[in-house]
C-alpha cells in the first residue's frame, strides 16, 4: 500500500471549517502523481512515450471530519488494470494521525495518447513497470466493460 502525508491548509477548508470536498480531490491527485512517479511513471517518462493519465470517475464515501493543521495520510491501493494498461483502477483511503478512516474513493482511469486525444493502451515499456504496481487483494484485471459497470452514459443537453 502507497502513503503520502499532507497537512490540513487554509485553502483547504471549506466554509464549514472542515476539509473541503475539492481537497479531497486534490489530495488524491497529488498522491497519485507522486505514486506513478516513484513506480517509473514520472512527467518527463509519460511525455517520452506521448501519453497521460485521464480520470473516468471518483466515487467518494466520507466517514469522519477533518480540520485545519490536521495531519493526514492518502493511501493507494491499485484495485485494477487491463491486460494492455489502458485502464486502471485505484482504492483510496483517508486517515487522520489517530489511524481513523475519514474517506474512501474508489477511482478508473485510462490512459489518452496525448497528440490523438484518444485512449490507449501502454506502450511495452511503461507496461512492464504497471505489471509491478503493488496490487489489492482484490485486484482485478479491467475489461471495457468495467468503465461501463454504472450505465452513465452522456446525455445531449434538452432545449
Amino acid at each position: 500500500m502507497y502513503k503520502k502525508q499532507f497537512e490540513i491548509r487554509w485553502s483547504d477548508v471549506d466554509a464549514n471549517g472542515h476539509l473541503a470536498n475539492s481537497a479531497y480531490t486534490n489530495f488524491m491527485s497529488h498522491a497519485r502523481m507522486s505514486f506513478f512517479g516513484e513506480h517509473g511513471f514520472s512527467m518527463p517518462e509519460i511525455r517520452k512515450h506521448n501519453v497521460g493519465p485521464v480520470v473516468f470517475y471518483e466515487h467518494m464515501f466520507y466517514f469522519k471530519e477533518s480540520f485545519i493543521g490536521a495531519p493526514i495520510t492518502v493511501t493507494i491501493e491499485v484495485s485494477g488494470l487491463s491486460e494492455d494498461g489502458m485502464l486502471f483502477m485505484f482504492k483510496h483511503n483517508f486517515y487522520n494521525e489517530n489511524g481513523d478512516n475519514l474517506a474512501y474513493c474508489e477511482m478508473q482511469g485510462g490512459w489518452i495518447d496525448l497528440k490523438e486525444r484518444k485512449l490507449t493502451s501502454l506502450p511495452q515499456a511503461l507496461l512492464d513497470l504497471a505489471e509491478k504496481f503493488p496490487k489489492s487483494e482484490d485486484f482485478k484485471v479491467l475489461t471495457k466493460q468495467d468503465t461501463r459497470k454504472h450505465g452513465v452514459r452522456p446525455r445531449p443537453m434538452q432545449a
